[in-house]
């Protein structure tokens, strides 16, 4: 059967190939648009969207009744594709993968709060679009652990799961779950674009913008930095390194991008490592720099998830309240807002 999309379709999934056709309608390209008098106006829209983003709690469409309002007029909407596209732009400019993160997840919850309402066709177009089939009661085990490699539940664990003849098999909602997932991971693959460097260069002030209001939410997250309020892994790896001794590559970069992503500078991160026996001062430099952006390909790198610290050996469990998050920076930060208040569980980078 074929679909007939709308125009507000362009604007409810503007990842669509339809979409970004509609996008560049009387431009040549993205950089041809962006000098032009829309173009301009996307931009300052684009930042709106990632900052959006970036104040994204909840689940699909929570909190963000801007996002769900859909233009009315044909401007409207190129603008609304527009910023989807240079919102991806500038998240590849600043070569930030916890931006990107939090952009892709946004843009899967506010596509799937759209694709829940729409008559059965359609959502199965677009479901298709993104690779994923709605029928679907069962899936193949590695397909199966490739779309939830970033779900963090428990009840996502294949070891958890029914499995039977080489599937893994699904409730309907599970279904409609898994699709909302295989959005974000499709928009995640794509991401960050390979942009021209004059490109981002064109666009730095508006780059700029972002990453300072992404710093500020971080901030706002997570404060000032208390040791006190460390997840059980990271205070076994740190006071390791207090006390002298050694600890694994992994676990270094674990803990480096756990002190940098809640606000540690890199001169405290270096101190720590001062009285390892193998500390180099140079080396260490290097890695601290590297891991937090600063050097290299400026890539920021996020702490490893809750899974990823057991797979890797470092996870130290030692109390119930780790039993609840699915992130060292979910424990860190439920810990400063409530004092030893339980965590709640909640979704984060992995």
């Amino acid at each position: 059967m074929r679909v007939s999309l709308d125009t507000k379709d362009f604007a409810k999934y503007p990842f669509l190939k339809e979409s970004q056709q509609f996008m560049l309608q009387n431009h040549e390209s993205v950089d041809t648009f962006l000098h032009s008098s829309p173009g301009k106006v996307a931009v300052r829209y684009a930042v709106d969207r990632i900052r959006r983003a970036l104040s994204h709690q909840g689940p699909a469409g929570a909190g963000d009744d801007e996002g769900q309002t859909l233009p009315s007029d044909n401007l409207g909407i190129r603008l609304e594709v527009s910023s989807y596209a240079l919102s991806r732009i500038l998240v590849s400019c600043a070569k930030d993968r916890a931006l990107i993160d939090r952009l892709t997840r946004y843009e899967a919850a506010r596509a799937f709060s759209f694709l829940e309402n729409e008559d059965e066709p359609k959502r199965n177009y677009i479901a298709r679009q993104v690779g994923f089939t709605l029928e679907q009661s069962s899936f193949p085990v590695s397909r199966y652990v490739e779309v939830t490699a970033g779900m963090r539940e428990e009840r996502w664990r294949l070891i958890n799961r029914e499995i039977h003849e080489g599937r893994v098999m699904l409730e309907p909602l599970e279904t409609e779950e898994l699709l909302k997932e295989q959005i974000r991971v499709t928009l995640h693959s794509q991401l960050p674009l390979e942009v021209p460097a004059s490109l981002c260069s064109d666009l730095a002030p508006y780059v700029s913008r972002v990453q300072e209001t992404f710093q500020q939410r971080m901030i706002e997250d997570y404060g000032e930095v208390d040791e006190s309020c460390f997840p059980p892994c990271m205070q076994a790896l740190a006071s390791a390194l207090s006390e002298g001794m050694n600890i694994t590559h992994s676990g270094r970069f674990a803990l480096t991008a756990f002190l940098h992503n809640i606000g540690m500078d890199s001169t405290q991160i270096i101190e720590l490592y001062c009285r390892a026996p193998d500390f180099d001062v140079s080396k260490t430099q290097y890695q601290v720099e590297h891991i937090s952006g600063r050097g290299g390909a400026g890539t920021e790198y996020t702490a490893p998830s809750c899974a990823a610290m057991r797979t890797l050996g470092l996870c130290a469990k030692s109390e119930g309240a780790c039993e609840k998050v699915n992130h060292p920076l979910n424990y860190y930060r439920y810990r400063k807002k409530g004092r030893g208040t339980a965590p709640q569980k909640k979704e984060l980078p992995s």
